[in-house]
């Protein structure tokens, strides 16, 4: 799909990841709906940047774990721009969760937020997709999804079941839809990492460097604009997996 005056609605699309895939969007020509929770200032940062770029833009808060916030969020993007083209789930809420827990509330939390609202985003938009004979899923996973990582259970587990939700949507929404998802591994070290500690896992990939947000966005929009993949995952770590043959 050309997304050039298509409308897009990216959740936790107001900083980090989600801001460089939303504003590569809108350098590509698309509205779009930019979803957050919590960060509103951020969220209109960033809807002020995309109206510079030219394209029509909206931020909406929302919870994408509440069902019925999820439903007004749809109804107020459609209100806005007619209809929704794409959908970029990147809403994700990563916290340390060792297991076994003593408290499971962060468990729920964690899934609640990368799957179940990734499942209420895709539910609430498909119709339009479905509707209007076209549309892109595109969910941002996660490379601990695949290479697992102690003390994340909560994080691992979500970003494997919406990697399986990936696949079972690209099936049901054939050949309407395509549904694929993104992998990323080290493309934005967290604020409070040591610089040791970043140079110690860059040379735990084959490229010995970290990546950076624009090589998700750039994996995002080709799948954006891929007619003929579906039900994929997209690895973007620069060769981590497979840097122990080094």
């Amino acid at each position: 799909m050309n997304p050039q005056a298509k409308t897009a609605l990216i959740t936790g699309g107001a900083h980090r990841v989600g801001k460089t895939i939303t504003l590569a969007l809108a350098q590509a020509g698309a509205n779009f709906v930019v979803n957050h929770h919590t960060s509103s200032d951020a969220a209109r940062e960033t809807e002020a940047e995309a109206r510079a770029l030219g394209v029509g833009a909206l931020a909406v808060p929302a919870d994408v774990a509440d069902h019925a916030q999820v439903r007004a969020m749809v109804d107020t993007a459609v209100a806005r721009f007619g209809s929704i083209d794409i959908l970029v789930n990147a809403a994700s809420l990563f916290r340390q969760t060792p297991f076994p827990m003593t408290d499971v509330s962060p468990w729920e939390q964690v899934i609640a937020v990368s799957l179940h609202g990734s499942f209420y985003c895709a539910n609430a938009i498909a119709p339009l997709m479905l509707q209007q004979g076209a549309g892109v899923i595109v969910n941002i996973a996660d490379l601990m999804a695949l290479e697992l990582r102690p003390h994340f259970a909560a994080h691992n587990v979500g970003k494997a079941a919406l990697i399986a939700l990936t696949r079972q949507l690209a099936v049901d929404l054939a050949p309407t839809a395509c549904v694929n998802a993104v992998a990323p591994g080290l493309v934005l070290p967290p604020p409070n990492m040591s610089p040791e500690r970043a140079a110690a896992l860059a040379a735990d990939t084959l490229l010995g460097r970290w990546g950076t947000p624009q090589d998700v966005a750039d994996a995002v929009l080709y799948l954006i604009r891929a007619e003929f993949v579906t039900g994929e995952v997209i690895v973007v770590d620069g060769g981590e997996r497979f840097a122990r043959y080094k």
